[in-house]
């Protein structure tokens, strides 16, 4: 994630990884200190995250539930 985050130029802080795996999607995004966004619409549902010692920052129904400023 590091990487990618230099090769595009970009900042964790002004980064999120959104994805429907708790554990992939979501544990790659905390270990990268990047914000976490789990969509329901795939792999997990609403009560797949308790199923784990840590949270997405957010938790959305879908990518278009998404809004950025």
């Amino acid at each position: 994630m590091r990487t990618g985050l230099k090769l595009l130029g970009c900042k964790s802080e002004d980064t999120a990884i959104i994805g429907d795996r708790m554990d992939t999607d979501i544990i790659a995004g905390i270990e990268s200190e990047i914000d976490t966004i789990l969509v329901l619409s795939g792999v997990s549902d609403i009560h797949t995250p308790s199923q784990f010692p840590y949270r997405p920052r957010y938790i959305m129904n879908n990518v278009g539930d998404i809004i950025a400023p």
